[in-house]
This record gives structure tokens, sequence and C-alpha cells, in this order.
């Protein structure tokens, strides 16, 4: 990684205390919450302290707290590299070991998932004679999927669906079917973070979208940047936004399919959490406004997280392109999970009843638990979705992660939500917990938030990276 990157990777690092503690504290946070990765070896000394305008002995000092905590392991000759203590691999633990994690805007399962697995469990032996490699989806899955959006008002084909290892799955395939290197991408900011991750990974220059909780998207940012710079692509959530919640309005959405089209740029619209509608009403879906809109969706936010099955909605010319694609990222979608798909999207409608009602329990519970501990943080009641996006004012939500978390509760800072270190005074509660641990979250976080020391705001780079 080269100081430049870490710079703008740290973002608004600064707050009260030692120089070279914070440094250290800001690298851990990055590590922990999967910006970077155990792995990656962190630039010298020399060129980090010139990047960041400091002296050499504030890096050193802050490298050498990494290796006292066991995060960096450092060679003579061959750098310092990052490190997760006890040897694990990858960018963060599977589970935080915490007692509260709130760094997943997840639901719990739809109490007839189980009745559903059986079922399909029931259904397999049938199957049995398929080879098992399935790269469009079981035809009953895919049709029930276009009745879905045909009850929206969207007429679909089955044939213009794609059936995927989960949304996330469908976006990489997605990226690396419209992508080619060189070109820019244009996302949202604030935005989904692993939509980010695999935008990074495929080496893209990224657009940013400004989205507020108070204004919205900003389309007339949209449309200058789609008309200078002719993005391949544009990801967005137009629906129940993560993290904001908010939804893109019917002009909106007519402004932004038709600028797209204009300089044919693909929009992607991941609609994962169209179906969390607490209060707000139906939408008409953005592929309504433009036949070259792709959708992504799945079954995870609704039902559960552990079902491993998203699709593709798009024109057919560019699902064959996929296809072609697919092959080399994985020989298909699993079965049995299809077969579980296809019993629960029958009781969709309940589904969506019931995930409304325990999402309207959880968003008013926090709400007013917040307005009770925390009344000095900005809240914007979202009308779906699964969190709140809230504006802490002064307060350093890097700063306030790691607090939280020697008090044994896990959050995800704003910065890993946007481009460039944005966001450092944000942060992202999801509200589908049950009402006692959404109590303890917030007790600690009103406990720690009085501790944690604010620091002069620090406009961050919002353009393109």
């Amino acid at each position: 990684m080269t100081a430049r990157r870490l710079a703008r990777d740290l973002g608004e690092w600064r707050t009260a205390g030692p120089a070279y503690r914070t440094l250290a504290d800001r690298v851990r946070v990055l590590l922990m919450d999967g910006r970077l990765s155990s792995g990656h070896r962190l630039p010298a000394e020399r060129e980090l302290s010139q990047a960041l305008g400091v002296s050499r002995t504030t890096v050193a000092a802050a490298y050498a707290k990494l290796r006292d905590d066991g995060y960096l392991l450092s060679v003579r000759g061959s750098g310092s590299t990052l490190a997760l203590p006890g040897g694990q691999r990858g960018s963060q633990p599977l589970e935080t070991g915490l007692a509260l994690d709130f760094t997943k805007a997840t639901a719990p399962a739809y109490p007839g998932l189980a009745a559903a697995y059986q079922q399909a469990a029931e259904q397999l032996p049938r199957y049995l004679g398929h080879d098992g490699f399935d790269m469009t989806g079981l035809p009953e899955l895919r049709e029930a999927i276009a009745a879905s959006y045909d009850a929206r008002g969207l007429r679909t084909s089955p044939d213009q669906i794609m059936v995927t290892i989960g949304a996330q799955h469908a976006l990489s395939l997605l990226t690396a079917t419209l992508y080619s290197p060189g070109e820019r991408i244009l996302v949202e900011q604030p935005t989904y973070p692993h939509a980010l991750d695999t935008f990074s990974a495929a080496g893209a220059r990224l657009l940013a979208l400004p989205v507020s909780a108070e204004s919205g998207w900003d389309m007339a940012a949209a449309q200058l940047q789609i008309r200078r710079s002719a993005p391949s692509m544009a990801f967005l959530m137009p629906d129940f936004h993560n993290p904001t919640g908010l939804s893109l309005d019917v002009e909106d959405r007519a402004r932004l399919t038709a600028a797209a089209q204009r300089e044919g740029t693909v929009l992607v619209a991941d609609e994962t959490t169209a179906w969390l509608d607490i209060d707000r009403g139906p939408l008409p879906p953005l592929a309504s406004f433009s036949g070259q809109v792709v959708t992504l969706g799945s079954l995870g936010k609704l039902a559960w997280g552990g079902l491993r099955i998203g699709w593709i909605r798009a024109p057919r010319e560019l699902l064959a392109r996929v296809l072609r694609n697919r092959p080399s990222m994985d020989l298909g979608t699993p079965l049995f999970e299809q077969l579980v798909a296809t019993i629960l999207m029958r009781d969709l409608p309940a589904m969506m009843a019931n995930r409304a009602l325990g999402l309207r329990r959880g968003r008013d519970t926090l709400v007013g638990l917040l307005a009770e501990h925390i009344p000095q943080w900005e809240v914007h009641v979202p009308d779906g979705g699964l969190s709140l996006w809230i504006n802490t004012g002064t307060v350093s939500t890097s700063a306030l992660a790691l607090a939280a978390r020697a008090e044994g509760l896990a959050i995800v800072p704003g910065p890993r939500f946007g481009l460039d270190g944005a966001f450092e005074r944000y942060l992202r509660l999801p509200f589908a917990y049950q009402s006692d641990q959404l109590a303890e979250g917030v007790q600690i976080l009103a406990d720690v938030a009085t501790r944690v020391g604010s620091s002069p705001l620090r406009m961050p780079l919002q353009a393109v990276i």
C-alpha cells in the first residue's frame, strides 16, 4: 500500500491524545472493519510521515504500538505487514467475539424458513438426476422472480433473470462484464461498503454521487458526472438506501435514467432492501424507466442472510455476456437453496408483512433510546430499511468504535461507507435487534461518547479515486 493511498484511507485521523496513538488506533480500525486486510504491507516510515505531514518519530512510534499489540509484523529488509492477532487470516474474524455485534444490518430469520427447508429437502430427490451445475437458475425460481416484478408493474420474462449466489456475487459478475480497466464507475456517497470493495478490487476509478439524509440524492452532481465522464456503470440503491434509508423519488428516477441512457452508462440498481418497507408505500422500480437498467435482488434481507440466493434482472443480451464470463468465477448456484427460495417466493407478501412489523418496532425503539440517552445526535428517521444513519456532531466514529469495542460493543464507523475517509462524524446503527440489545448498545454508546475527544472537522476529498 502506498503512503498516499493509506493517507487517503485514514481520512480525518487526528483526535485528542498523542498523535502516534491515534494514528495506530486508526490503522487498527481500518484493519478491523475490512478497509485494510491481513497481509497488507504498510509504507515506509519516512514516506508515510511525508504523506501525513507528521514527524517520522510519530509514525515510528505508531508502528511500534501496532507491533506491541500484535497487529503488525516487521522483518528487516521486508517492511511491516499488517496481521490480525492470533495468526488469523483475512480482513477480519467471522465473529467479533463481543457480546453485542452491531456491525451487520441484518434481521432475524423469517419464522417460516425452517418449514421451507423441510419442504425443499422433500423435493430434492426429484432433482438428483440433474448434473448440479446450474448457471442460470431453476426455471420455477426464475418464473417466481419474474412474477414478483410483474406484481410491481414491471413486465419481466424468466429469461431476463439469472439466479446467483447472493447479490454480492451478482455484482461481481456484472462488474467483470461491464467494467474495463481505466473506466470510471459512479457510486453513491455514502454507499454499501462491499460494493466499494468489489469496485476497488477491479481497480476502478470511482466517481461520487452525494446522498444526504437532509436533501437526498444530489441529482445535479449526478447528471454532471455522467455527462462529463460517461462512466461505464453506476451503482445505486434507490429503495431504502444503505446506510441512509432514503428512497429516490419518482422524478429523480426519471432524470437519472434519462441521463444514463444518453451517455451509455449502465445503471445497476441494488434492490436487496427494496422489500423492507415500513411505512413508505410502493414506488415504481428504477428499471421501469429504462430498459437498460440492471437490477440486483436477493432474499437475504427479507428471509435470512444465510440463504445465499440472489439474482440479476437484465436485458437478454447482457445476461448472455454475463453467462459467458461466469465459469471463470463459479460453476453455478446450488440447487437445494434454489428450491428453498422458490418455496419462499410463494410467501412473499407474508414475509414482507412480518419483516415490516419487526422493523417498525426496532426502528421506533432505537429512535426513542437515542432521543433519551444521546439527544445531541442528529437522527434521520427512515421509512424503511434496516438502520439509522446518525450525525454525531463532533464525535469521531472511528474513535467511538474503538472505545465501544473495549466495552463489548462492535460498530462500524462512518468512513467505511464512503470514499476518501468521508463521514467520520456519521454512524450507521442497525435496528433489527432485540429491544434489550438495543438498549444495552445505546447505553454503551452514551457512556463512551462522553469520553471520546472531538477534533476540528477537515473537508475530505469527495470526487475521484
